[in-house]
């Protein structure tokens, strides 16, 4: 068994995801048209390649590696991580892309190891994200559009944070019912998403069924239900959680409603409601446990931390007001309120572990 790398190479890694999740937010701006730097010419086009996987795609792999604390399990947030900085300096996107693809069929082994260990329901369902993060980076490798790929990306980040979630019903000893529900859902997605490869515009409304479904599925069983009723940070990420699970439900909706649409602002908020309005929620709610555990820092929760969750949730209302009203000013708002709700977490995430007691 090889030992896992030191910190220093953990903060590494988790930098480069950061650096991929900068320029994404930049390159976001410059694609709504507003009258900033521009950046780099080939940035603008991997702005989403470069949040799902130069970010979140490193981030997920690096902490299950953290977790399973064995060397050979950090080769895919090496990878990934590595494919984002190569499309970030503009080197050949085929480059970059192959690496990205490797890393996500190493988190496919990753997470063979974890079944192995933990054969259960919610191992299982990560283990299925991680083969549809590799089957639409695949597509992206072969030459196909990033709106090909996109659901398969959406699946990999939807059934990621479901199998966590799922883990946590053990708590409340999850019904037959609800078993039966949380399966009946999830294979609807799944099946609207393979319909996509060949049916584009079907395959995407049913797959937003099964968005919807898995966004009331956890709107009604996770267990975020009871501990909203806490205090502190406990209460904080089950609003967090709650709050990502109503987005979740309502970019299902949009999709059942305007299928495949593969470009323009309907496609704008179908796909922020699911990145910003559930997937970044998650990443709010989960930071105070996942810092530490990454970097080996203490990061107690601050009351602050309830400003950026208010506004990137109320700047995606702006934004989705202006994508589904056609209003361009609303929507450039949106935008750039958005990317202030991020960099506010940034920086709040910082200053909680800079001003934080050192640990005992």
């Amino acid at each position: 068994m090889s030992s896992p790398p030191r910190r220093p190479v953990r903060s590494i890694l988790l930098g480069l995801g950061i650096a991929s999740l900068l320029v994404a937010m930049w390159a976001g701006l410059v694609r709504m048209g507003l009258a900033i730097p521009p950046v780099e010419r080939t940035w603008a086009g991997r702005h989403g390649p470069l949040m799902v996987a130069g970010f979140l795609g490193t981030v997920i792999s690096l902490e299950r590696s953290v977790a399973l604390k064995q060397g050979w399990t950090y080769l895919p947030p090496v990878l990934t991580g590595m494919g984002g900085l190569t499309l970030l300096l503009g080197l050949p996107a085929k480059l970059g892309v192959s690496l990205i693809t490797l890393g996500s069929v190493g988190l496919i082994f990753v997470f063979g190891l974890i079944v192995k260990r933990q054969p259960a329901l919610f191992t299982y369902a990560m283990a299925l994200a991680a083969v549809l993060w590799a089957v639409g980076n695949g597509l992206w490798l072969l030459g196909l559009s990033i709106p090909v790929a996109v659901p398969w990306w959406i699946g990999f980040l939807v059934m990621t944070i479901a199998g966590e979630r799922l883990e946590m019903t053990r708590l409340v000893r999850l019904s037959a019912f609800g078993h039966n529900a949380f399966l009946m859902v999830s294979s609807v997605y799944l099946v609207g998403l393979a319909l996509s490869a060949g049916l584009y515009d079907l395959g995407i409304r049913i797959a937003g069924l099964g968005l919807t479904g898995l966004g009331l599925w956890l709107l009604q069983y996770d267990v975020a239900r009871r501990t909203v009723r806490q205090h502190g940070l406990p209460r904080f990420i089950a609003i967090a959680l709650l709050v990502g699970y109503f987005w979740l439900a309502a970019a299902g909706l949009m999709a059942a409603a305007f299928g495949g649409v593969m470009a323009g602002v309907r496609y704008d908020a179908i796909l922020h409601a699911v990145f910003l309005g559930f997937v970044m929620s998650m990443i709010f709610a989960h930071a105070p446990v996942i810092f530490p555990a990454v970097l080996g820092v203490t990061m107690p929760f601050r009351p602050a931390f309830y400003g950026h969750l208010a506004l990137l949730h109320l700047s995606l209302v702006v934004r989705l007001y202006g994508d589904l009203a056609g209003s361009v000013p609303w929507r450039q708002w949106g935008g750039l309120l958005n990317v202030i709700a991020l960099l506010l977490f940034l920086g709040s995430s910082a200053w909680a572990v800079r001003t934080a007691r050192p640990r005992a």
